[in-house]
């Protein structure tokens, strides 16, 4: 096992397949994790094809349940001795108000507190195949959103759009307070904003987001184009000048000021252990 092993989370379409072929072409072993039996194994067999690396596997998991989560997680450590590259990117827009296996609003569950769990019962293995790397995909939609971790698993005010964009500020705070707690381990952590990407997560939107989506859909970047910065974060010689940045076309950018609150990403943190029994 001399190749580096990438985890690419959301990788049967979309940003995430495009990122695992980039990274199989880097020459990892990569493993692409999906919902659907026939749709991942599909998107590894094109990643295969079109990379020329044989060394390509798929593991299953619904992110709308914790419970599979830690299946994944216990799939994971026990398959590979050693995980170089994390790559959080499975998301959605929650097309109407609907909870998760565990009760919680879904866009908040699948966004954030699925990878918060992952990255967290995969932090030893990751901790011990230092230098590593764990990539998240967040996005421009924070700006303007605003958090009370206490609310969020149950929020009073659901919109398809704000739960979104709460989501994404989730995950810039885990990824400010994952990187203050790996400081001087060798993981580095970071975040990105793909851009504006045609993909199919607007189309699952429902309504006029639906249909602006599609509207806008000539106008966006291609999934290759958007998975462009997470494959740079993923395999950058030298990674240390991202820790705990938010990344933009390759470069730390300035998030949101809320996205810079230490305190509220320490809060999210201990809120979010909480909801999934950390």
């Amino acid at each position: 096992m001399a190749e580096p092993v990438a985890i690419v989370t959301g990788a049967s379409a979309g940003i995430g397949l495009e990122t695992a072929l980039g990274l199989a072409r880097a020459g990892m072993r990569v493993v692409m994790t999906g919902r659907n039996p026939a749709r991942t194994e599909s998107a590894r067999r094109l990643v295969v094809e079109r990379s020329g690396n044989p060394e390509v596997r798929t593991a299953l998991a619904d992110f709308a349940s914790l419970a599979a989560v830690r299946r994944l997680a216990a799939e994971l450590l026990a398959a590979y001795p050693r995980i170089d590259v994390l790559v959080n990117n499975a998301g959605l827009i929650a097309p109407r108000h609907a909870r998760s296996a565990e009760g919680c609003e879904l866009t908040f569950a699948v966004n954030h507190l699925a990878p918060f769990l992952l990255t967290n019962l995969l932090l030893d293995r990751l901790r011990e195949s230092a230098p590593a790397r764990i990539v998240t995909v967040a996005s421009e939609a924070h700006r303007g959103a605003d958090i009370d971790p206490a609310q969020l698993a149950h929020p009073q005010d659901w919109g398809a759009l704000k739960a979104y964009g709460r989501s994404k500020l989730c995950n810039i705070l885990f990824t400010r307070e994952l990187a203050a707690r790996l400081a001087g381990s060798g993981v580095v952590a970071t975040c990105l904003h793909p851009g504006v990407v045609a993909t199919e997560l607007g189309n699952r939107g429902g309504g006029l987001l639906n249909l602006g989506w599609r509207l806008a859909k000539p106008f966006m970047l291609s999934p290759e184009k958007g998975a462009k910065t997470s494959i740079f974060l993923a395999t950058v010689p030298d990674p240390t000048p991202f820790h705990g940045a938010y990344v933009i076309r390759s470069k730390p950018a300035q998030p949101a000021p809320a996205a810079r609150d230490e305190a509220l990403a320490r809060r999210l943190w201990e809120h979010s252990a909480r909801l999934v029994g950390l």
